[in-house]
């Protein structure tokens, strides 16, 4: 009985020296996935370990952890000189990400104070060979040299630049009054540009109009006089169609009364012709012509005369 307790101790002594050295020297690591551990061996690289959980050898193994999102660095502001001698101040951000764990633990002790630096640095050399309106006006492009030239020295510290950002140029007090009044004379021409533009448009379209008034009045003149000849045309066919039809019926009237005439004359005897020459020869006579017309029929009309005289002796 006192051998089973006595071995139970010490098994119970072991235990819990083993917990003791776990919790002391931690052989065992949980690494998350966006992190890695660079391991050391004896002060030897080895390897990266992770994520998950992750053995290590006590007292021999030395991990670094390195993180592998994406992180930024601000760079305060800094005065730069343009090409054109301008003092300017700008501020940026810069963006990276650590893409070797073993190189940004073996390369690069303070990462960020280095990169600082060499961005302070770099942004100098760039703005350096820009004028002071072309860094104002193409930030972008700006943006885009200093990444790639930041990235061309932190590649290899196994870190990736992602984007720089300019936020803010501040160039001097002088240079912005001077700023200010071209944009205001620019502004001020833009709006002279924009109202002769509208003077133009306003007088092509009043000219265009007065175009299409004047088209609309011709066509509407040549309307009105086809119309109008038309009408003339129309009123000349009915007044000589009113015409033929009044001249038809004069004849007509006329060869009516010719006939009402021969048939009266059908019955008419000398005697009464003979009185209408009388009438004829008296009214002839009257008139105050000094030519006399004779009718080829005196000879005989002086015969019925004669005869219509004798008659009536003979009756009385």
């Amino acid at each position: 009985m006192d051998t089973l307790l006595a071995v139970t101790s010490l098994f119970l002594i072991l235990f819990l020296i083993l917990l003791f050295l776990i919790l002391i020297f931690r052989p065992f690591r949980v690494v998350n996935d966006y992190e890695r551990l660079v391991v050391f061996r004896l002060g030897r690289y080895i390897g990266e370990r992770g994520p998950g959980l992750v053995w290590l050898w006590p007292i021999i193994d030395v991990p670094v952890r390195a993180n592998l999102r994406e992180e930024f660095l601000e760079i305060p502001k800094q005065t730069c000189i343009t090409k054109d001698n301008a003092p300017i101040d700008i501020d940026f951000l810069i963006y990276w990400k650590v893409v070797d764990p073993g190189l940004s633990v073996l390369r690069v002790s303070d990462f960020a104070g280095a990169s600082q630096g060499i961005a302070t640095t770099t942004l100098r050399a760039v703005i350096g060979d820009i004028l002071l309106d072309d860094v104002l006006a193409k930030r972008e492009q700006i943006n885009q040299i200093l990444r790639i030239k930041l990235d061309e020295v932190t590649e290899r510290w196994g870190v990736k630049i992602t984007n720089v950002e300019i936020r803010e140029i501040v160039p001097p007090k002088e240079i912005q009054q001077a700023m200010n009044r071209q944009m205001a004379a620019e502004r001020e021409r833009r709006a002279m540009v924009t109202e002769s533009d509208g003077k133009r448009e306003a007088s092509i379209l009043v000219a265009e109009g007065a175009k299409r008034a004047a088209i609309l009045n011709a066509e509407g003149a040549k309307q009105a006089a086809i119309l109008n000849a038309e009408g003339a045309r129309q009123a000349a066919i009915l007044a000589a169609e009113g015409n033929r039809q009044a001249a038809i019926l004069n004849a007509e009237g006329y060869a009516i009364a010719l006939a009402k005439i021969f048939e009266a004359a059908q019955h008419v005897d000398s005697k009464t012709m003979a009185l209408q020459y009388l009438d004829a020869l008296k009214e002839l006579g009257a008139g105050q012509s000094t030519k006399l017309l004779v009718p080829i029929e005196l000879t005989g009309l002086t015969k019925a005369f004669s005869r219509i005289t004798s008659e009536a002796t003979d009756t009385a």
